[in-house]
């Protein structure tokens, strides 16, 4: 398995990977699948420091990790969210570990200081991937989405880069 930046033809391997997460798991909060236009927008949006990470195991993206600005205010420039997501038959594979790792990495190497992890719907998995590589839970934000007819708490966990 290589894990790579992400280039312009795996867009839509990364949808098809979010838009099953979107539908079945509580890991987004996203409630309608992404079209093909947002995910090129999404793509361009996360280019230079706002990286993509991809999982490619045989000339397929089985999973994908991302940074995002984590707040807009100019005081938070330091500071990123990042995303993981593998393919539900790649679970459990070392993929998730394999790309958060490298993600730290590049958010590391682009100058970054903070990297926040907000996990949906009580992902142990998640979480023991995120406290694996020195992430730090900060707090729980409660009841502060709504999926699949449930009321779903958030898990905030925190990495400070050296």
């Amino acid at each position: 398995m290589e894990v790579r930046l992400a280039r312009s033809d795996d867009a839509e391997a990364i949808r098809t990977i979010y838009n099953h997460e979107v539908r079945h798991t509580t890991a987004t909060f996203d409630l309608v699948e992404r079209s093909a236009e947002e995910q090129t927008a999404w793509m361009a949006a996360r280019s230079g420091a706002f990286s993509v990470v991809v999982a490619d195991l045989d000339g397929e993206v089985v999973g994908f990790a991302s940074l995002s600005p984590y707040k807009e205010r100019a005081a938070y420039r330091t500071s990123v969210e990042n995303s993981v997501y593998v393919a539900e038959d790649h679970r459990g594979q070392g993929v998730a570990d394999a790309l958060l790792g490298e993600l730290l990495r590049v958010a590391r190497d682009s100058g970054f200081h903070c990297v926040v992890a907000r996990i949906g719907g009580g992902n142990a998995a998640s979480v023991a991937l995120h406290a694996k590589h020195g992430f730090t839970e900060v707090g729980v934000e409660r009841e502060v989405g709504r999926k699949f007819g449930r009321w779903q708490d958030v898990t905030v966990m925190q990495a400070l880069l050296d």
